[in-house]
């Protein structure tokens, strides 16, 4: 693939002292998608402040020990800091990895999503995973994230291909996430 063909995924991931589990899958989830290599992949970690870790998604070992559980949540500012990352909207997949228990500005986070969605970046909201899998997420948060049209579910490392199949397809993510739930039951 050619630097224009060549998608960028942008992985935002919530490190603060709530997200726990989460972090080991985000890691895994993070050294698969820097590993292909036709994607430009970006990882970005948070809590209040936020750890740029792309440099580190070369080695697993490195990229797991470049997440420091702790602090709190500032979701919206770390948005923000990914944005410049940006340079297709329509070449460009954007996962937060959170369980959208906010610190900062709740309005905020809500509006920077919708404009990186509007602007045609397909976003995707991966839940905070807890032991033994469950997810564990700040439910109302998440149900207005859904409400921009925005998929938030709890993706396992293995429905990782299937997910990022339909997304570079410009599928329905909706409809995974209708189909993924319903798997769960």
């Amino acid at each position: 693939t050619t630097a224009a063909n060549k998608w960028t995924v942008i992985l935002d991931v919530d490190q603060s002292g709530s997200m726990g589990e989460s972090v080991i899958y985000s890691s895994i989830m993070s050294c698969i998608l820097a590993s292909m290599s036709s994607l430009k992949t970006r990882i970005v970690a948070f809590d209040t402040s936020i750890v740029d870790l792309t440099e580190k998604s070369d080695d697993p070992v490195d990229l797991l020990f470049g997440f420091q559980l702790g602090g709190g949540t500032d979701i919206d500012r770390s948005i923000a800091y990914c944005e410049q990352f940006v340079e297709i909207p329509a070449k460009t997949l954007f996962f937060l990895v959170t369980d959208l228990y906010e610190g900062g500005n709740r309005a905020a986070l809500l509006r920077r999503l919708e404009g990186l969605k509007t602007s045609g970046v397909t976003v995707i909201c991966l839940l905070a995973i807890a032991d033994g899998g469950r997810p564990y997420y700040d439910a109302q948060m998440a149900q207005k994230v859904s409400g921009l049209g925005i998929p938030c579910f709890a993706c396992s490392p293995q429905l990782l291909p299937q997910l990022l199949e339909r997304a570079f397809r410009g599928q329905d993510l909706a409809a995974f996430q209708k189909e993924f739930e319903k798997r769960k039951r």
